[in-house]
């Protein structure tokens, strides 16, 4: 009998926007200590988010589709500066990749 659970890489790819925010919320709380930001805060001016915490966040995106980011995908994170915009660019990246 096959296991009807996903991993958590098959399942990200599956992931709703709702799930891709609670995902990100935990993201934030536990690597970079912002609880409860605002969706559409400016994540560079009201939580100093730097270019070293956006390099980890893209590791965390990568982590989360389970798929490395191309150069051209990373260039396009570079004007990304709230938490929607993030949502956004995750559900975009994930239509793009095939289901494992």
């Amino acid at each position: 009998m096959g296991s009807d659970i996903l991993s958590e890489e098959e399942e990200s790819i599956h992931m709703t926007r709702s799930q891709i925010t609670t995902h990100l919320l935990r993201i934030f709380s536990e690597r970079f200590e912002i609880d409860d930001p605002g969706l559409d805060d400016d994540l560079r001016e009201v939580y100093e988010f730097d270019s070293i915490d956006a390099i980890e966040m893209l590791r965390e995106i990568e982590l989360m589709l389970d798929s490395e980011l191309t150069r051209d995908e990373k260039k396009q994170a570079m004007g990304i500066s709230t938490l929607n915009q993030i949502i956004d660019y995750i559900e975009a990246l994930a239509v793009a990749r095939p289901a494992n």
